[in-house]
């Protein structure tokens, strides 16, 4: 899921990091909301809650949603810098170690969160912020700007533009990509909201454990083509 890189990802492997990603995504938004009442997967309402503040001559009250966006840009800076480090030396796991920081960071807020949001919730929000942005920046690299999964705005823009163009596209193989784009982009919508859902079902009875779950999924389509390999390899040994 995460090997393959830019022209040799197939519609099916952006498809599955799409789904796995955009449910994560969605798990850390409810979560990150419900916990400190601050947004964690993408930095729009930051901005604007920056320069309310900034309007009313309240800057240093303003500064936290500055640091919001800092760590959401560092998040992205430390992605791309490791990638491009590990793609020099060791290409078949340049983008795996951005995702063990990632289910590291998430583990991490999962398990010691509950004591943070009393005393301490901008360190969750840092975290958080700091996680999406690492995989926003991933997920934009390994699958060349095909694929984002944090936010919303810009896929449903994007959706709009193609949904429109259906209307003019008659070449069969034009077709094919425009649709398999929508596909896409309709999977990544779904996918963070069920993961927002299943994220505020399970907040009520987990607290911020609820980011240990997401923390395991993202493990499993860590080493999902090992797991599937291994399954059809068992399959073989008991039916023939």
């Amino acid at each position: 899921m995460f090997k393959h890189y830019a022209s040799s990802r197939s519609f099916k492997n952006n498809l599955s990091i799409a789904s796995l990603l955009s449910f994560t995504a969605g798990m850390v938004n409810v979560s990150g909301y419900l916990s400190i009442r601050q947004l964690t997967t993408n930095v729009t309402g930051h901005f604007a809650f920056f320069v309310e503040q900034v309007d009313r001559l309240k800057i240093w009250e303003g500064m936290i949603y500055l640091y919001y966006i800092l760590f959401f840009l560092l998040g992205s800076f430390c992605s791309n810098l490791i990638v491009e480090y590990m793609l020099k030396r060791s290409k078949d796991i340049s983008f795996i170690v951005p995702v063990v920081l990632e289910i590291t960071l998430l583990s991490m807020v999962g398990y010691f969160g509950d004591s943070l949001v009393m005393n301490h919730p901008n360190i969750i929000a840092f975290i958080l912020l700091f996680t999406m942005g690492l995989q926003n920046a991933l997920v934009t690299k390994i699958s060349k700007s095909s694929v984002r999964t944090t936010h919303l705005t810009g896929l449903f823009t994007d959706l709009g533009i193609e949904l429109s163009q259906l209307f003019y596209f008659t070449i069969p193989a034009q077709r094919v990509t425009l649709i398999n784009s929508i596909k896409l982009r309709l999977t990544i919508i779904l996918f963070f909201f069920i993961g927002g859902v299943v994220a505020g079902v399970l907040y009520f009875r987990l607290q911020l454990n609820t980011l240990l779950i997401a923390s395991f999924i993202l493990t499993i389509g860590l080493f999902w083509n090992k797991i599937r390999l291994e399954w059809i390899l068992i399959k073989r040994k008991l039916f023939n």
